[in-house]
């Protein structure tokens, strides 16, 4: 599932996944937040493909975009923000602040993804 996006200034990330507002910054432009309901996160962890690696290894020695390694960042960064959205929802939030990414290896050719941020109500 993709998001609706809604870019209302430059460098801000604004997006409503499942019905809930998930934004980059402190607070929403013309929202005000009634109750914060604590930190919320999602992650996903996952492994490079063999095949994968040796076609981008080639495109690498080359140069140039490594597609299927975009693909697959896309794939875990929308996967750690639907974990962190239904974490939010299952707390009442209608939205999500503050919202960060972090990485980390979890092995040789294995890493996480974890999306975190604030879920609050607002109105």
């Amino acid at each position: 599932m993709k998001f609706k996006s809604q870019h209302t200034y430059r460098n801000t990330m604004q997006h409503i996944r499942d019905g809930i507002l998930v934004v980059n910054t402190e607070t929403i432009a013309g929202k005000v937040i009634t109750q914060n309901l604590g930190v919320v996160g999602g992650s996903t962890v996952r492994a490079k493909n063999i095949g994968r690696d040796f076609t981008q290894g080639i495109r690498n020695i080359f140069g140039g975009e490594l597609l299927k390694y975009t693909e697959l960042l896309e794939e875990s960064r929308n996967e750690a923000i639907a974990r962190m959205v239904a974490d939010a929802a299952a707390r009442g939030a209608n939205a999500i602040v503050n919202v960060r990414f972090a990485t980390s290896a979890v092995t040789a050719g294995a890493a996480e993804l974890f999306a975190y941020g604030t879920a609050v109500t607002v109105e």
